[in-house]
């Protein structure tokens, strides 16, 4: 078989396997804090585990859902460019559709920002920068979040690095598919705001 071939499997699999681990979900139970699909949201990610009230769950979810994301890409990077891409694409699919819970998983944005560390961590802190920038202005979690996942495909573009560019846009259409909701909320003028109770 083709070795590109043989790389691209491997690091689809195993990129899969490295982001679908729930890290929420394992964080929350061995916690005592419960099975965090039946709190809040029902979603995996820290921003749910932030509901339990345990801010430090929520940071420890936040930081396996990134590093993951960043392990997947650097273990892979042994097969190169494509091994690397392709193991961030698979990692947040990983995450967002883990097949240890039903395939029902988060809405990639850690992960997301993991990969990209992996990938090219000076576009990583752009993202951070861009996702801070647009939180603290607009107070918004997620409309930060898709900001930034907006621009990052074009930083890549910019650049020139063309498979970055196609891979990234991939992974931000999957993150405002997962989005929806929140995208929805937001034209209602119904979404709630970073701080507030609702």
């Amino acid at each position: 078989m083709d070795p590109v071939i043989v790389a691209v499997l491997l690091s689809a699999v195993l990129g899969y396997l490295m982001g679908s681990v729930p890290f929420g979900v394992i964080l929350t139970k061995f916690a005592g804090a419960g099975d965090l699909r039946s709190i809040g949201s029902g979603n995996i990610g820290a921003t749910n585990v932030l509901r339990t009230g345990r801010k430090g769950l929520a940071a420890a979810t936040l930081l396996g859902d990134a590093l993951k994301g960043t392990l997947a890409v650097l273990v892979l990077a042994r097969f190169g460019e494509v091994g690397a891409l392709t193991a961030a694409l698979f990692a947040v699919i990983g995450h967002m559709f883990p097949v240890w819970l039903g395939f029902k998983g988060g809405k990639g944005v850690a992960t997301y920002l993991g990969v990209l560390i992996g990938v090219a961590w000076p576009v990583a802190a752009g993202f951070a920068l861009v996702w801070i920038a647009a939180a603290a202005a607009l107070r918004y979690s997620s409309l930060a979040a898709l900001t930034a996942t907006l621009l990052t495909p074009v930083a890549f573009a910019v650049m020139g690095e063309w498979p970055q560019a196609v891979v990234f846009a991939v992974l931000t259409a999957l993150v405002w598919w997962r989005h929806s909701a929140n995208i929805g909320r937001l034209i209602a003028g119904t979404e709630s705001k970073i701080g507030s109770k609702g």
